[in-house]
């Protein structure tokens, strides 16, 4: 590895404004990129994490202005480079990924033919054959399923984690010197987001690209990172290699970072337990289909088994976690729940009335106590209605409230939630993705709920902000006995929040119980492979190289004959092949789907750290 630093930040400081009313954003940020090296920046929101990767391919723009410093790579600097000069860096020896890979691309041209075009124009020599069968295996390389068809599809039609693989060859198909990656897989589900880290690395070490990987999780940076900067109000608190800052962080803001970390194994505590309270939402054989167009005939249609015979219970009061890859049909299934949809077949019954029965004001009144929170912190508020009226919305539909009782209401609701009444009359514009939240969570809360529905609610908060928010949701449970039901990818709030969960593969769930049976001894290979994809800076029992899985998860429609998970499971066996096995019944409310049983799975692994440097003696006691 080379000793001169292929990138340099000096002095870097970056205000809001301008005169006697500019804000400082960044102050005084230096530190060097090293050549074939990964540098990860990690700090929690409004740290300056995405202000500092956009000045590194100085994409700083007004309000926004460089007051000081400089960003040198290979002896220029880049902040005072012409944009032409600048334009003609970037994306070809200067390449970026941003955390959204879904608005990256063009919508109308396939994904494919985005990346040829891009290609071409870096190459001009290249014939359009010549360009295609280098975008082809470059799509193969980041494992995407089927590369060859798939470069004729459009975005929409890409899944998160294909979209953000699609993104990274989109980055590296000029083959950069360098690769700002801004919390890229805080989006994506473990299974992906432990692909997209061992893919970077596969691609820097094949590539000798060197990239400066950006993250709001310790454990993703001590995943991918050789070294580690530390933001916290746009300074530079701490900066050494990776597993010196594991062992023995010298800043208190680094170990104050370290100890947020959830654990999801050593030294946890306060495991919500299972309740005996009378069951609120029953689920029983649930199922949905969905028809879409062939794109190979004109007139045929092929249907899409989102949901596959569903069924679980929750009691009043308790926490029940839904966990699996994006595709599983988990967020379907929320829209059947909370009757956006109606299911094809099963029962869904609210305090024992089957919905499907209600309509017209019945149904209304359901609704009232069956409320839905989403991902979507932004635009899921209207940005030109204040604050109080949006969250006044729900009162006005049901005719619960009016006039000053109205404002009295949602004052109260917003106190409740965290938010100032003093916010009623303002717009939203200028609230963090947690006060936003809690927006929609005093939206929800003001009808008096007695489920809500949480569909990665908390996925687009850091894990600061996510804690604020889950102690606020178990406060407003103890109060109000609410009963949650959490839709997500992240597996340590699952933890932290959940007294039961169910697992789903494939539109069905594969294995349910209770917290400390799924995440000490699960006794299906899938969870098994959840576990293991967890990016953490404690030990894990159950090893990436034993259980890590590749690609996407079988096509919804063509969902193969015996096991669903068998194209996948690294243990299956001729049964597998073609009986579908039940979900059958281990230990109290415990269930698996599996042929092989937990006595015939392998025992989790010695305890040891992922990666080397990692002392889990040393983490637990900061």
């Amino acid at each position: 590895m080379g000793t001169e630093p292929l990138l340099t930040v000096e002095n870097l400081s970056i205000c809001l404004g301008t005169g006697d009313g500019a804000r400082a954003l960044l102050s005084n940020i230096t530190f060097a990129v090293k050549p074939k090296s990964v540098l990860g920046i990690i700090g929690e929101s409004g740290s300056g994490k995405t202000l500092l990767s956009r000045a590194l391919v100085n994409w700083v723009r007004a309000p926004l202005q460089v007051t000081a410093g400089k960003v040198i790579y290979q002896g220029l600097d880049l902040l005072a480079l012409p944009e032409t000069q600048m334009a003609r860096l970037r994306g070809r020896e200067i390449a970026y990924i941003g955390a959204n890979p879904t608005t990256a691309l063009d919508p109308t041209v396939p994904v494919g033919h985005q990346i040829e075009e891009k290609l071409r124009t870096i190459e001009p020599g290249l014939s359009g054959q010549e360009a295609r069968k280098r975008v082809i295996a470059m799509l193969d390389a980041v494992r995407i399923p089927s590369a060859r068809s798939r470069f004729d599809e459009y975005p929409f039609q890409f899944s998160g984690g294909m979209m953000q693989r699609a993104m990274i060859v989109d980055a590296l198909i000029s083959n950069p010197k360098l690769l700002v990656a801004d919390n890229i897989t805080q989006p994506l589900d473990v299974t992906v987001a432990a692909q997209i880290l061992r893919l970077l690395r596969d691609l820097q070490r094949d590539f000798g690209t060197s990239i400066v990987f950006v993250s709001s999780s310790f454990g993703t940076i001590v995943d991918i990172a050789d070294e580690v900067v530390v933001l916290d109000k746009g300074k530079i608190v701490e900066a050494q290699d990776t597993g010196r800052i594991q062992k023995s962080p010298d800043h208190p803001y680094t170990r104050e970072l370290l100890a947020k970390v959830p654990r999801l194994w050593h030294g946890v505590s306060g495991v919500p337990q299972v309740h005996v309270e009378p069951v609120v939402l029953s689920v029983r054989d649930v199922a949905k289909t969905y028809e879409v167009k062939d794109r190979a005939s004109l007139f045929k249609k092929n249907r899409v088994q989102a949901v596959r015979g569903v069924s679980f219970e929750v009691r009043r009061g308790e926490s029940l976690g839904l966990i699996g890859e994006s595709g599983c049909g988990k967020s379907t299934l929320s829209r059947l729940l909370s009757s956006l949809e109606p299911p094809d077949r099963g029962a869904i019954e609210v305090n024992g009335v089957d919905v499907a029965t209600l309509h017209g004001d019945a149904l209304l009144s359901m609704r009232r106590r069956f409320q839905l929170l989403l991902q979507d912190p932004y635009n899921s508020i209207p940005s030109h209605v204040s604050i109080g009226t949006t969250i006044a919305e729900p009162l006005r539909i049901h005719r619960l409230a009016s006039g000053n009782g109205l404002r009295e209401r949602v004052c109260a609701v917003m106190q409740e939630v965290g938010l100032s009444p003093d916010l009623y009359d303002a717009l939203p514009v200028g609230l963090s993705a947690g006060q936003r939240q809690r927006v929609n969570i005093a939206r929800a809360m003001v009808l008096e709920p007695s489920v809500l529905i949480l569909d990665e609610t908390l996925s687009a908060l850091d894990q600061v902000e996510q804690a604020k928010l889950l102690d606020l949701f178990d406060n407003l449970q103890r109060k109000h006995g609410i009963t949650y039901l959490y839709i997500s990818h992240d597996l340590a709030m699952v933890r932290r929040a959940c007294a039961r969960i169910a697992v789903m593969y494939l539109g069905k769930i594969v294995e349910i119980g209770d917290n400390e049976t799924i995440f000490d001894e699960p006794a299906h290979p899938y969870t098994r492979t959840l576990l293991s994809s967890v990016s953490t800076v404690e030990a894990k029992p159950f090893l990436p190289k034993d259980y890590l899985l590749e690609g996407e998860p079988p096509d919804p429609i063509h969902i193969p004959e015996g096991c669903s998970f068998r194209s996948r499971c690294p243990f299956v066996i001729e049964t597998c092949r073609s009986v579908e096995p039940p979900l059958s019944t281990r230990a109290g409310t415990s269930a698996a789907a599996c042929h092989l049983g937990l006595e015939r799975l392998p025992m989790p692994s010695v305890m040891t750290p992922g990666r080397p440097g990692s002392d889990l003696k040393q983490m637990d006691s900061l």
